[in-house]
């Protein structure tokens, strides 16, 4: 393999890398503020008018946290983001639909492209550099 191709590769492992670290640190993010401060998210649950609010909170730390560290590492990467898609998408239709209100477009159409970000990360894999490619990497070499 030539030079050029070879750091065009290496440079692509990267930003795929790099990519996976950014989606990932929103969610992250977003977990551990809702662990810090149930109470504000239990209320703005049940301000929407969802019921069970305590378990959604719950539900969106758990997805939140575990699915931004996994997604961070690259582990099952693909399912991964795709779950975390379509918790951005449901979120976004059930928490930022007063589109008339400038602020809540924002937070609706952010929530959409993270959700396109992530189908990226589906579509195309974790990369290079992810617990999914190592793994993989193991498999074949046990494999020959």
């Amino acid at each position: 393999m030539n030079t050029i191709a070879t750091q065009s590769a290496a440079s692509q492992s990267a930003v795929s890398a790099i990519g996976r670290l950014l989606l990932a640190a929103i969610f992250i993010f977003s977990g551990v503020g809702k662990a810090l401060a149930p109470a504000g998210t239990i209320g703005y649950i049940e301000s929407a008018g969802l019921p069970f609010a305590t378990l959604g909170l719950v539900a969106a730390i758990a997805i939140e946290l575990g699915g931004g560290v996994m997604l961070a590492l690259g582990i099952k990467a693909r399912i991964v983001a795709l779950g975390l898609a379509l918790f951005s998408v449901v979120t976004a239709l059930a928490f930022h639909n007063a589109l008339g209100d400038q602020n809540q477009l924002i937070h609706f159409m952010k929530n959409i492209a993270m959700a396109g970000g992530l189908l990226q990360v589906v579509a195309f894999g974790a990369g290079a550099y992810s617990l999914d490619a190592a793994g993989s990497r193991k498999r074949v070499a046990q494999a020959a």
